[in-house]
C-alpha cells in the first residue's frame, strides 16, 4: 500500500534570476527532491564563463514534456492485478482452509495466515530478479510475462483440495507478482520532476482500487452453487470446486491486463548512445556526447544512503506504518469470520467482501479528495502526525463493535449496522499515512538519483513485513481467541500499543517534509550567501 501524492505547487520552487548561482550548486543532503531541478553540466566554455560572472542560470528549463496519460492509465490497469490477486482470497480463505484441512475454528487463523504470507514471502525473494530482468531484457516483456504467470497461477488456486496445494499455488502466484517493481520503474521513466507526483498518485489510487475490487470478486463469486442456486445449482464442477469461479475471474482480468500491456504499452528502457556518429558536430556537442558515453558515477551504497540525514527515521516510520497496515489487514478477515461469542462478528464471506470493499473505496476517496488539500494545509509531517494520533483509536473500534453485537438484542444489532459503516469510512482516513510516508521518502532523498534505491529498500521492507505479518498476527489472534486471553481481545491491545508507537515516532520526522520547508531553506541559503 505504499503510495505518493501530488505536492503543493508552492513546494516546487523556481530559483529567481538573482539566485541562480546559489541554486546551481549540487543538491545538499537535505534538499527536497521535488523542489530541486537537475544541475546543468559545465562541460562547455559558455557555461564556464557564466560561472565566472555572467548572471545566467545554470539550471536547465523545466522539462515541459506532458504526462502520457494513456500509458499511465494502461500501467495503472496492470497495477490492479497484484492487489486483486492478493486480496481476492481474503473473504473465503478461512472457510476454504477449514473445509480443506478439516480444522477446528480456533485453528483456522494460523493456516490462513501462513497461506497469505507465502505470496509476499516469495514476492520479496524474487523482487530483485524481476528488477534485473527488466534492466536486461526490457520493461515490457518482463511485465507481460509476469502478468501471464500471475494470472495462470491465480486461476489454478481454486483447484486446491488440500492445504499443501493451497500453499504451493499461492507461492507460485508470488513468484510472478513482481509486476509492481516494473510498473513503478515504467511510470518513473514516463514522468518528469513536474509530473511524477501526479503519475504516482494515480498509481497509488489504482492499488487501492485493486484492494476494493479483489474482495468483491472473492466474496461475490465464492461457492456459487450455494450463493446462486438458480444459475449454478447442480453444476457438479462448482460443487466440487466451490472457489474456482472466483479464481478464474481473477485470472481472466489478469490476462486482459497482459493483453493490453503487450499491444499498447510502450517500452521505456532506452539504450545509451556511447559515441557521436556525426563528424560535423560542434565542440559542445562532442563534449556532450563524450559526457554521455563516459561511465556514470557509481551510486551510493545502501549504507551510505542510510547515513544521509533523515533517511533512517523516515524508513522506520515507513516500516512502522506498513506493519500496522499489514497486521490489521491480516486480522480483520478472520476476526470478521469468527463468531460473536469468541470475540468476532460471525460474518459470511459476502459480508466480509462488502465491508472490505467499503474499506478500499473509502481509502481511495481519502487519497484522491482529502489528502491533497490536507497536505497543502498541514504539510506531509503534519498529516502523518494527525494519522498517528488517530491510529490507536482506530484499532479499538473492532473490539468495541463486538461488545455491541455480544448483547444479542435487536437494538444492539441495529446500532452495529448503523455505526459500523460510518466508523469504517472515517477510520479509513488513517490510510493516508501510507501516502504520507511515500512522500516523506521522496523529500528526504539526498538527490533524484538515489530515489530509486530508497524505493527499492522500502519495497523490500514492505514485502518482508507482508510476508510475515499475516502468519504472526493471525496466530496471535488464534491464541487470543482459543484461550480467550483478555476476552479474546489481546491482539487488539497489541495493535493499539503498536499504534501508539507510531504516534510517537512521527514526532521525530525530519524537517524536509514540514510545511513551507523549501521556502525556509531557500531563505536560509540566501542569508548565508549574503
Amino acid at each position: 500500500m505504499t503510495i505518493t501524492t501530488s505536492p503543493d505547487e508552492n513546494d516546487v520552487n523556481k530559483a529567481d534570476d538573482s539566485d541562480t548561482k546559489q541554486a546551481s550548486a549540487s543538491a545538499s543532503e537535505v534538499t527536497p527532491l521535488l523542489a530541486a531541478s537537475p544541475v546543468a553540466t559545465t562541460a562547455d566554455s559558455n557555461v564556464a564563463s557564466a560561472v565566472a560572472g555572467e548572471d545566467e542560470s545554470l539550471l536547465p528549463k523545466p522539462d515541459e514534456k506532458e504526462l502520457p496519460k494513456l500509458q499511465i492509465l494502461l500501467l495503472c490497469y496492470a497495477r490492479l492485478i497484484e492487489p486483486i490477486a492478493f486480496f481476492s482470497i481474503f473473504p473465503y480463505i478461512n472457510q476454504m482452509v477449514q473445509e480443506n484441512g478439516q480444522l477446528d475454528e480456533a485453528d483456522v487463523g494460523f493456516y490462513a495466515g501462513l497461506i497469505e504470507s507465502n505470496f509476499s514471502l516469495v514476492q520479496m525473494l524474487v523482487m530483485m530478479f524481476w528488477g534485473r530482468a527488466a534492466d536486461r531484457w526490457g520493461r515490457k516483456p518482463v511485465l507481460v510475462a509476469s502478468l501471464i504467470g500471475l494470472s495462470i497461477s491465480t486461476s489454478l488456486f481454486g483447484l486446491s483440495r488440500t492445504i499443501w496445494q493451497m500453499n504451493l499455488l499461492r507461492s507460485l502466484a508470488g513468484v510472478f507478482a513482481g509486476t509492481i517493481v516494473t510498473i513503478r520503474t515504467m511510470i518513473s521513466e514516463h514522468s518528469t520532476a513536474r509530473t511524477q507526483a501526479q503519475a504516482f498518485s494515480w498509481f497509488a489510487f489504482s492499488g487501492n482500487l485493486g484492494i476494493f475490487i479483489g474482495p468483491l470478486i472473492g466474496g461475490a463469486l465464492a461457492d456459487p452453487a450455494h450463493q446462486y442456486p438458480r444459475a449454478f445449482g447442480g453444476v457438479r464442477f462448482f460443487e466440487e470446486y466451490p472457489y474456482m469461479l472466483s479464481s478464474i475471474v481473477t485470472g481472466c482480468i489478469g490476462l486482459t491486463a497482459a493483453l493490453t500491456s503487450a499491444l499498447l504499452i510502450e517500452e521505456t528502457l532506452k539504450k545509451d548512445k556511447r559515441s557521436n556518429p556525426n563528424p560535423n558536430s560542434t565542440n559542445a556537442d562532442d563534449d556532450s556526447e563524450a559526457t554521455a558515453g563516459a561511465p556514470r558515477p557509481s551510486s551510493p551504497s545502501t549504507l551510505d544512503l542510510l547515513k544521509a540525514p533523515g533517511v533512517k527515521i523516515v524508513l522506520y516510520n515507513y516500516a512502522h506504518v506498513m506493519l500496522l497496515g499489514f497486521a490489521y489487514t491480516a486480522i480483520v478477515p478472520v476476526f470478521w469470520f469468527t463468531n460473536v461469542q469468541l470475540g468476532g462478528f460471525g460474518f459470511t464471506p459476502l459480508q466480509i467482501s462488502l465491508l472490505l470493499g467499503l474499506t478500499g473505496l473509502s481509502q481511495a476517496i481519502w487519497l484522491l479528495l482529502i489528502f491533497p488539500p490536507l497536505t497543502n494545509r498541514l504539510g506531509t509531517n503534519g498529516v502523518l502526525r494527525a494519522a498517528g494520533t488517530a491510529y490507536p483509536f482506530f484499532m479499538v473500534i473492532m473490539p468495541f463493535m463486538n461488545l455491541i453485537l455480544y448483547q444479542g438484542t435487536h437494538a444492539a444489532e441495529t446500532a452495529f449496522w448503523v455505526l459500523m459503516p460510518i466508523l469504517l469510512v472515517l477510520g479509513s482516513g488513517v490510510s493516508i499515512a501510507f501516502t504520507g510516508v511515500q512522500l516523506a521518502l521522496n523529500d528526504v532523498s539526498p538527490s533524484p538519483e538515489t530515489l530509486g534505491t530508497l524505493n527499492a529498500m522500502a519495497l523490500t521492507v514492505a514485502s518482508g513485513l507482508r510476508a510475515f505479518c499475516p502468519a504472526l498476527f493471525t496466530s496471535l489472534f488464534a491464541v487470543s481467541v482459543k484461550k480467550q486471553l483478555l476476552w479474546g481481545y489481546l491482539v487488539w491491545l497489541v495493535l493499539a500499543i503498536m499504534a501508539v508507537g507510531f504516534t510517537i515516532s512521527t514526532r521525530f520526522l525530519p524537517p524536509t517534509s514540514e510545511k513551507g520547508y523549501e521556502r525556509v531553506a531557500a531563505e536560509s541559503e540566501r542569508e548565508g550567501d549574503e
